[in-house]
């Protein structure tokens, strides 16, 4: 019988993670004189540059084969297909106040899954049972509270699945991403790259918040999939830097610094494509954005005043899964 610890009960590769924050906060309480706490601030600081290090290291085998974006551009597979599900899984986000990791997750589930698996063009049943498969896999992993299987297919969705024929895609698509659904996400490196920028933290939240948003709305554009997430993140921190003249001097050459891995090229690229998505001049994204780039508001202030007509009927389906 195992003891007290239950250090046995974590998956091996997320134990490390946990238990490393686990320690970080716990150090910080312990007395100490300003010359031992300014020392373990230090190699804190250390430890967690290293560990950051060590997910730029790894998030390529969290990311779809790297034809995935050129088959989108040449329409192998249907890119309008997959907007318009990154679009339905965002307004679920923002029914239900999923965390934006969840509705990031499940595209990532999503595009990990297409860039394997070739699904039926027919009527487009199977890409709509792939978006909720995705999005209830990510509630899973990442939400307190989730909604029942029916309950999920919601925001005028065309087709209503049985549960069972869900739960058969979740082993489908399980299997095909080999279980791995702890993904490196932009979302892992924000805080880091913000206290970077930011280390007495007057800004901290709005700078989290807008980098947050940023990274929603980048991921309607198939252009930001040949970008790995510390790119995308460290593109958002500078965008959301950009708009408070407090930081005019932090740059894409300054970003590098910050972690070990980070790759100047990759960053500006990255970077300035979300210049574009921020200024609107990306128009045919711009159009599919469910985060409102122009405002500091909070996603749901303006869903109450919009409206929209009403869900065509739907219908029930059991439809053969993909093989």
């Amino acid at each position: 019988m195992p003891g007290d610890d239950a250090s046995y009960l974590l998956c091996a590769e997320d134990a490390g993670g946990a238990f490393f924050f686990a320690d970080v906060a716990a150090s910080t309480c312990t007395t100490a004189t300003d010359d031992d706490w300014c020392s373990r601030a230090e190699d804190e600081e250390s430890a967690a540059a290293s560990f950051v290090a060590e997910l730029i290291g790894g998030e390529a085998d969290y990311s779809p084969r790297s034809d995935y974006p050129d088959r989108l551009r040449s329409r192998c597979i249907d890119p309008t297909a997959r907007a318009d599900s990154v679009a339905w899984i965002l307004k679920v986000q923002e029914y239900y106040g999923f965390l934006p990791l969840t509705a990031y997750l499940a595209v990532n589930y999503m595009d990990r899954f297409l860039s394997l698996h070739r699904l039926p063009q027919e009527d487009g049943w199977a890409m709509q049972l792939l978006a909720v498969t995705c999005l209830s896999l990510a509630a899973k992993m990442e939400e307190t509270l989730v909604p029942s299987l029916l309950d999920l297919q919601i925001e005028s969705t065309r087709y209503i699945f049985e549960p069972r024929t869900i739960l058969r895609m979740e082993l489908l698509v399980l299997t095909a991403l080999n279980w791995r659904l702890r993904s490196v996400t932009p979302f892992m490196f924000i805080d880091f790259f913000v206290c970077k920028v930011d280390p007495r933290g007057k800004n901290t939240r709005y700078l989290i918040f807008r980098a947050t948003q940023m990274i929603l709305a980048a991921m309607h554009d198939i252009e930001f999939l040949d970008h790995c997430p510390s790119s995308m993140a460290a593109a958002a921190v500078l965008c959301a830097t950009g708009e408070m003249p407090s930081f005019a001097l932090v740059n894409p050459r300054l970003a590098v610094n910050w972690c070990i891995g980070l790759a100047e090229e990759g960053v500006r690229s990255c970077y300035k494509l979300m210049q574009q998505l921020v200024s609107g001049k990306r128009a045919a994204t711009a159009a599919a954005v469910a985060v409102n780039l122009c405002s500091d508001e909070v996603l749901s202030s303006n869903s109450s005043s919009c409206t929209t007509p009403p869900p065509p009927k739907r219908r029930k389906r059991s439809p053969p899964l993909v093989t």
